[in-house]
């Protein structure tokens, strides 16, 4: 009767192991993207991101990417590139950093709506993450791919220079690959803040991003309610013939 018992309980217990958890976590994100233009239709991008848990009591990742873009027109361009990532344990007492080496592509269209302008880009990466296990390299990386759309807009509120623009963005990414198994949707980000011009080609933008992503688990889930802090360099070879980089180089892990 007893070993009866238990196998009626164990379809409860799984499902009650199942449900979702949703871990609420504060963070803090900086980074520095540059634009370089230095022709009509070639130029180059690169940026270095630091996110911290906790505010800044512990690391989150460290990040740097560079590419390759070829612009169209002053609207429309093409990136592909390399980025490398350092991911932080999050076992305590852990210290090893896994590693991942990702290869990515992307297209970017910038468009003006009255004074509003909008940026829409499609990013394809291609990933490989290392495993790790005991806090330990295993020396195998789990390959995937994951696919990102992103929408934003700045918002001017004023002709005066000095005046903050509005930036508002929403990003969603879902992930394909072996390794993937209850988590082909991977995350989705918001962001609500401000974007200043500092002139000579510097900017940034300030302001509260909520990253909500899916673990590999499939039911379990990180809220990140992110201070973001994003500074932006632009460079243009030719200011004769090329116009200047809209205010809205959007770059992030």
């Amino acid at each position: 009767m007893r070993k009866l018992l238990l196998l009626l309980s164990l379809p409860i217990h799984v499902y009650a192991q199942q449900q979702k958890v949703i871990n609420h976590q504060q963070q803090t994100w900086f980074s520095i993207n540059s634009t370089f233009r230095i022709s009509k239709h070639f130029g180059a991008v690169g940026d270095i991101h630091v996110r911290r848990t906790d505010f800044l009591e512990r690391p989150s990742f460290y990040f740097a990417r560079a590419g390759a873009g070829y612009w169209v027109n002053d609207q429309l361009s093409f990136i592909m590139g390399y980025a490398h990532l350092w991911l932080a344990p999050t076992t305590p007492g852990y210290k090893t950093f896994a590693d991942e080496n990702r290869w990515y592509e992307q297209i970017a269209y910038s468009s003006k709506v009255g004074s509003v302008s909008i940026l829409n880009r499609f990013r394809s990466e291609q990933r490989w993450r290392e495993a790790l296990q005991d806090d330990k390299s295993t020396g195998d990386f789990n390959f995937s791919n994951r696919f990102r759309y992103l929408i934003s807009a700045t918002i001017p509120v004023s002709k005066k220079p000095l005046v903050p623009q509005i930036s508002l963005a929403n990003e969603v990414a879902v992930q394909f690959g072996k390794a993937i198994v209850y988590n082909v949707f991977d995350q989705f980000r918001a962001f609500a803040g401000i974007r200043q011009s500092l002139g000579r080609g510097w900017s940034y933008d300030l302001g509260y991003m909520l990253v909500y992503q899916q673990k590999s688990s499939g039911y379990q889930y990180d809220m990140n309610h992110t201070l973001r802090w994003f500074w932006y360099y632009s460079f243009s070879g030719n200011r004769d013939k090329i116009k200047p980089l809209p205010n809205l180089q959007y770059n992030d892990e």
